[in-house]
C-alpha cells in the first residue's frame, strides 16, 4: 500500500495546450497519451477539453494538466484563457495535409502572443502512419523548427508512435525550466517551502507541493 499515491499527489502541476488546425489528430494525441485509447470515429472537438497524467521526471511526479481545444475559427474567442497559465504546448499538424503544416505559422504567433517566452513548445507531426500519403517531409519540419526554436517529433496516436515521448520531453523540459527559475530567484532550490508557486510566466502556473526542486 506504501508504493500507492493517490490522484492528487504529486510535486508538479504544468498546463499544457494543445493546438493546431481541426482534424490533425489533437484528440487523439491526448486520449492515447492520458487513457491508451484510439478512436477512429473521432468527432471535432467542441470547445475546449482537458484530461490530466502524471509521469515521473527525476524523483518527482510530474501531473499535466493538458487542455485540447477545437481548431475551427469560430471557437477563438476562447483564446486567451485556453492560452492563460500554459508552460507547455504541442503545436499539431497532419503530415497528410500541406495546409496544415502551412497554418503552424500563425498558430505559432497566437501561441507567443499569449504566453511566456519561457513556454517549451513541440512541433508534432501526427499521422506519421500514413506514409503512401505523406505531403510534408521531415526535413521541411525539422527546418521550421530549428528556425523558430521548438522541439520536434513525428508521433502516430494509431499507432501509438512517439506519442508518449512527445508528451514526456515537454513535461521535462517544462520541469527544468522551473527549476532554473527556482535556482534563479533563491539560489537553492531545496529551500522552497512547501506550497510555494513558482511564477514562470504571465500567472502563476506551476505549483510546488513538496520541499525541494531539483538538483542544481
Amino acid at each position: 500500500m506504501a508504493a500507492y499515491r493517490a490522484e492528487d499527489d504529486y510535486d508538479y502541476l504544468f498546463k499544457v495546450v494543445l493546438i493546431g488546425d481541426s482534424g490533425v489528430g489533437k484528440s487523439n494525441l491526448l486520449s492515447r497519451f492520458t487513457r491508451n485509447e484510439f478512436n477512429l470515429e473521432s468527432k471535432s472537438t467542441i470547445g475546449v477539453e482537458f484530461a490530466t497524467r502524471s509521469i515521473h521526471v527525476d524523483d518527482k511526479i510530474v501531473k499535466a494538466q493538458i487542455w485540447d481545444t477545437a481548431g475551427q475559427e469560430r471557437y477563438r474567442a476562447i483564446t486567451s484563457a485556453y492560452y492563460r497559465g500554459a508552460v507547455g504546448a504541442l503545436l499539431v499538424y497532419d503530415v497528410t495535409r500541406h495546409v496544415t503544416f502551412e497554418n503552424i505559422e500563425r498558430w505559432l504567433k497566437e501561441l507567443r502572443d499569449h504566453t511566456d517566452s519561457s513556454i517549451v513548445i513541440m512541433l508534432v507531426a501526427n499521422k506519421a502512419d500514413l506514409r503512401h500519403l505523406r505531403a510534408v517531409s521531415t526535413e521541411d519540419a525539422k527546418a521550421f523548427a530549428e528556425r523558430e526554436n521548438l522541439f520536434f517529433m513525428e508521433t502516430s496516436a494509431l499507432e501509438s508512435l512517439n506519442v508518449e515521448n512527445a508528451f514526456s520531453e515537454v513535461l521535462t523540459q517544462v520541469y527544468h525550466v522551473v527549476c532554473r527559475k527556482a535556482l534563479d530567484v533563491g539560489g537553492d532550490p531545496t529551500a522552497l517551502p512547501k506550497g510555494q508557486t513558482i511564477d514562470i510566466g504571465k500567472d502563476d502556473v506551476s505549483e510546488v507541493k513538496k520541499v525541494g526542486c531539483c538538483s542544481a
